[in-house]
Formats: C-alpha cells, structure tokens, sequence
C-alpha cells in the first residue's frame, strides 16, 4: 500500500537533535516514506533513534519490526560506530582500590 508522500520530513528536525541523530532519522524516513503513514512513520522514526543512540527498549514486536527497517539504514552508521573510541566505565571502589595501590616513588 502507497501513502502520501507530499509532507516534508525536514518539518520533523528538532532545535535540540544533532546532524549525526538527525541525519540517521531523516534518513530511516526517507528510506520507508511510502511505506507507512506519516504519523506512524515519525515514531518509528524516533523509536529507531532511541535505540540506537540511547539503548532504549520497547515490546518485542516493535524492537522487531525497527530492527527489520533499520537495518539498511543504519549499516553505515554502525560501521562507523565501531571504529569510534569506546568508553570504559569502572566502579568507583574498584578506582579506590588502584589508586590506594600505587606506589609512589
């Protein structure tokens, strides 16, 4: 089934997103425009940007159905992701411990 294409998704970019949130957004939209209605299609949207940039999950039927759409979408993405430097965080009683262990010379 084929839904109306003629709304502008640049009209959904927020103040606040960040070109690399946005252009992953836009670009999950632009991919799967026809596909869905608009108002459907912004929330999966925003869905798909929820998890992939803040681990959000959601019922599994929807964590399959994102899955399936963003998976051409966000290749390059996550391509790009893995080479990034990653963080380590270390519980704060382990940090006590090291650092009451140094040595000092």
């Amino acid at each position: 089934m084929d839904f109306p294409t003629n709304w502008k998704v640049e009209d959904y970019r927020t103040t606040y997103e960040s070109d690399e949130h946005w252009q992953l957004r836009r670009n999950f939209m632009e991919t799967h425009k026809e596909k869905f209605p608009e108002d459907e299609l912004v929330c999966l949207a925003q869905t798909f940007t929820n998890v992939e940039f803040l681990g959000c999950r959601y019922p599994a039927e929807t964590m399959r159905l994102v899955a399936e759409l963003s998976k051409d979408v966000a290749k390059e993405f996550r391509k790009k992701r893995e080479s990034r430097l990653k963080r380590t965080f270390v519980q704060a009683s382990d940090a006590a411990e090291a650092k009451a262990k140094r040595v000092r010379k």
